[in-house]
């Protein structure tokens, strides 16, 4: 390459991507129009825009997923599960995306950021692997004083808003939505406010594999701005509080107990890499129980 072309190649302004929201399993913009600008963590290098949501954008969410949960409810859950899985093998072809997008967001270094994008793959094929069986493990025949069947099993609770965390972009992300799609809800989800990039990347991997449109819905923005109306709206029907502050956590249990929403609490501290267990599977299943006749 000559100086000259070197010069300009120097002097030339980069193209910056500006991402847009996932809704309904496509890509609108956000209603208001308006973007903000995602920098790097550490040298604060701009990095990208990202869609600032409005309260509009946050209802067209709710009922795309609305719309999707009878469709995606009704599925076996081993077809769940093989869905889930392809998307961990799409995850698995954009490893270096991520990985260069978790080390920009998290300011950590490329090997850092490479065994994080690992680990949210396992995490996401984890509970793939949950979809059928979680049923067994919760569900089961209850003992009862008459001559019948007393058969309890697990179903989802439906639209679930999710607060993803606001510093683990990426494995934090996988481990608050991954289970509430395995167990058969529809989920909006409300990306890290500093940190959207993996979340926005995560719909456009959605949208090219065979998740149904509206299973998944990505909104990003000011969380405090899109949580609210995700709270106080009817037809949610519970909400992860993981990437709300403490006060603004309260404020959003107190707005959703208005339609009796399942509420999981942000904890103190949570460690992503640690074994998750089964209690964000549990914490969008309610029980059904049924009586049935003994035979004669």
């Amino acid at each position: 390459m000559s100086e000259s072309e070197s010069a300009i190649r120097e002097a030339r302004l980069s193209v910056f991507k500006t991402y847009k929201l996932y809704v309904g399993g496509a890509f609108p913009r956000s209603e208001s129009g308006r973007v903000y600008e995602v920098t790097d963590s550490e040298s604060g290098r701009w990095l990208a825009n990202a869609p600032l949501s409005s309260r509009k954008d946050a209802r067209d969410a709710v009922a795309a997923a609305r719309k999707a949960v009878a469709g995606w409810s009704g599925a076996t859950a081993y077809n769940r599960g093989q869905v889930l899985y392809r998307v961990a093998e799409m995850l698995e072809g954009r490893r270096e995306q991520f990985a260069r997008e978790v080390a920009a967001a998290e300011g950590l270094p490329a090997a850092e950021a490479a065994a994080v994008v690992d680990a949210a793959v396992d995490r996401w094929v984890w509970y793939a692997g949950w979809t059928d069986k979680i049923a067994q493990v919760v569900g089961g025949a209850n003992p009862v004083a008459g001559p019948y069947f007393n058969l309890s099993t697990p179903e989802p609770t439906g639209v679930v808003a999710v607060l993803a965390p606001q510093d683990s972009s990426f494995l934090g992300l996988v481990s608050v939505l991954a289970p509430v799609i395995a167990t058969g809800n529809t989920a909006v989800v409300v990306a890290s406010e500093r940190r959207p990039l993996p979340a926005l990347s995560l719909g456009e991997v959605l949208a090219t594999s065979d998740v149904p449109g509206g299973v998944v819905n990505v909104l990003s923005g000011r969380t405090a701005e899109v949580a609210t109306p995700l709270a106080a709206h009817q037809d949610v029907n519970a909400i992860d509080l993981t990437g709300a502050s403490p006060d603004l956590a309260a404020e959003l249990e107190s707005t959703a107990a208005n339609n009796l929403k399942r509420v999981r609490r942000p904890a103190p501290t949570e460690a992503w890499t640690a074994d998750p267990g089964t209690s964000r599977l549990t914490a969008w299943l309610e029980t059904k129980t049924v009586w049935h006749p003994l035979g004669v």
